[in-house]
């Protein structure tokens, strides 16, 4: 018996730093799981799965996927001195890294998101 395959192979093979661009592209600009699976041709599952590996080979932080926080903005203070006019908008966030973050209030979310997932990988 002969069989033919018609159309295109399915399987790709992928190195790692396409995967982690691909998981890294999840929450930016608000993007879902599914809409970046179907921007990129592949499963919901496959994402996660990335997701796992690439955390199990330390490519990934642990908590890259953290997104939300929760702040209490009457336990906001700065630790700068008086060069701030009107230090309620700053925010400082520490991170599980040790780390910490001084932004304004107003600074927009998906570039937050961005900065505190490379901080975290870092």
């Amino acid at each position: 018996m002969r069989v033919e395959i018609l159309g295109q192979e399915r399987r790709r093979r992928w190195v790692d730093e396409q995967k982690l661009d691909i998981v890294m592209s999840v929450g930016v600009s608000g993007a879902t799981v599914t809409e970046v699976a179907h921007r990129h041709d592949v499963t919901r599952q496959q994402i996660y799965t990335w997701r796992s590996e690439l955390k199990k080979k330390g490519l990934l932080s642990r908590s890259a996927n953290a997104v939300f926080v929760p702040v209490d903005m009457n336990a906001v203070q700065t630790e700068r001195g008086g060069d701030r006019q009107d230090p309620s908008g700053l925010i400082e966030l520490r991170l599980t890294c040790g780390r910490s973050l001084c932004f304004d209030s107003g600074v927009n979310a998906a570039t937050l998101t961005r900065l505190i997932r490379a901080v975290e990988a870092a």
